[in-house]
Parts: structure tokens; sequence; C-alpha cells
């Protein structure tokens, strides 16, 4: 079974916010978070997909995510390039 990990980011008046997470279906989870049906921290704004990586197993996939969510330069790069702040 193929996962994903991917980097959700939305802009406010003044900042960004970047969610990182996992799953085996990418444009099922985006869908969940737009619709208040995601994790608690993305309800009540509009998500888009920043980045995502390809893995063969859940276990690999679990651990890329581990560190991405530590790695805020990266995350921080990754909203200034496509979001636009």
């Amino acid at each position: 079974m193929d996962c994903f990990v991917y980097v959700l980011g939305t802009s406010g008046k003044s900042r960004y916010l970047t969610y990182v997470g996992w799953t085996n279906n990418i444009e099922r989870r985006l869908a969940q978070h737009n619709a208040g049906k995601g994790a608690r921290s993305t309800r009540g704004r509009f998500w888009v997909l920043l980045y995502s990586e390809k893995y063969k197993s859940r276990r690999k996939a679990m651990s890329r995510e581990w560190h991405l969510k530590r790695d805020r330069p990266f995350r921080k790069k990754l909203a200034q390039t496509k979001l636009g702040v």
C-alpha cells in the first residue's frame, strides 16, 4: 500500500500556517481538512497542498512525517514560495 506524507498551507493577513500529515489518499484527506473533518488544528481554514512525498510503507511515511513536523525552516520556505507570504 502506498502512503503519502503531505504539507498543507493556509495564509492569513500577515502569517501563514502549515500542517504536516500522512495518508493513503491525498485528495480525500485534503477534502476532509477543508470540510472541517480533519485534524482539530485545521478546522475553519481553507488549505492547499504545498508538498507531498510517496512511500511504500506506512512506517516510512510516519517516520518522514515526524521529521517534517520538526523542520520549520523547510515548511516556512514552502509557505513563502507557494503562498507568497
